[in-house]
């Protein structure tokens, strides 16, 4: 209730919702002993608000949005040949070049990993991925024979660099471990979503017993 400041003599108290609910006087009078009697008016019997209803019209679309599909290609790996036999015939196929800074290698890198490939240089494992592709790209080289390239592959360690140039974009690739394997764990030619290379070599230097891995990843992947 808010009460407003005299109006004649006499304070008025009005509802905030529009309704008078009374009148008290509060005025001086000449006769102090006489009480002065206000009659006040029956209340209504039920005071009545209306309150408009305000109808807001919702326009509904009548076709609904369709939203497109995307079609994604899906992505296909290499498929690695079978291991060749060891005299099959050398292409005479260069891809490019394996360098190996940490190593002393700077390599002609051919197509192929049959002995008279390898006897060449460094070859790439037909069927595998090529530098620079998603995929595992698979190189092997000699140890001891020819110009031995991978004699001293051992001595490579998480950090250092391979550098595979095909098509004359050089490609860099950074060491993340290695491992001895037997000649039929051929799962180190596998190929993933990944941009990986792997190379491999005769272990012991001078054995055929074992086979020395080094795993490397496309730098900045």
């Amino acid at each position: 209730m808010r009460r407003l400041g005299p109006v004649g003599g006499t304070a008025i108290a009005v509802a905030l919702g529009g309704l008078m609910l009374g009148v008290t006087a509060c005025g001086s009078s000449a006769e102090p002993d006489v009480a002065e009697t206000v009659t006040q008016p029956a209340a209504p019997a039920q005071a009545t608000e209306t309150t408009s209803a305000t109808t807001v019209a919702v326009t509904v679309p009548t076709t609904v949005p369709t939203t497109l599909a995307t079609t994604t290609t899906p992505l296909t790996l290499p498929t690695p040949q079978p291991p060749p036999d060891p005299d099959s015939p050398d292409p005479g196929m260069e891809l490019g070049t394996i360098e190996i800074p940490k190593i002393g290698i700077r390599h002609s890198l051919w197509e192929g990993v049959s002995e008279p490939t390898l006897d060449r240089g460094p070859g790439h494992w037909p069927g595998t991925a090529l530098p620079g592709e998603l995929g595992n790209v698979v190189i092997g080289g000699h140890r001891v024979s020819h110009d031995r390239p991978f004699r001293d592959i051992d001595q490579l360690v998480p950090g250092d660099e391979i550098v595979l140039t095909f098509g004359g974009v050089p490609h860099s690739y950074i060491v993340t471990g290695a491992q001895v394997v037997t000649p039929s764990d051929m799962w180190v030619i596998d190929q993933s979503m990944a941009h990986t290379a792997t190379l491999f070599a005769c272990h012991p230097p001078g054995s055929t017993r074992e086979r020395y891995i080094v795993f490397a990843k496309l730098a900045g992947t």
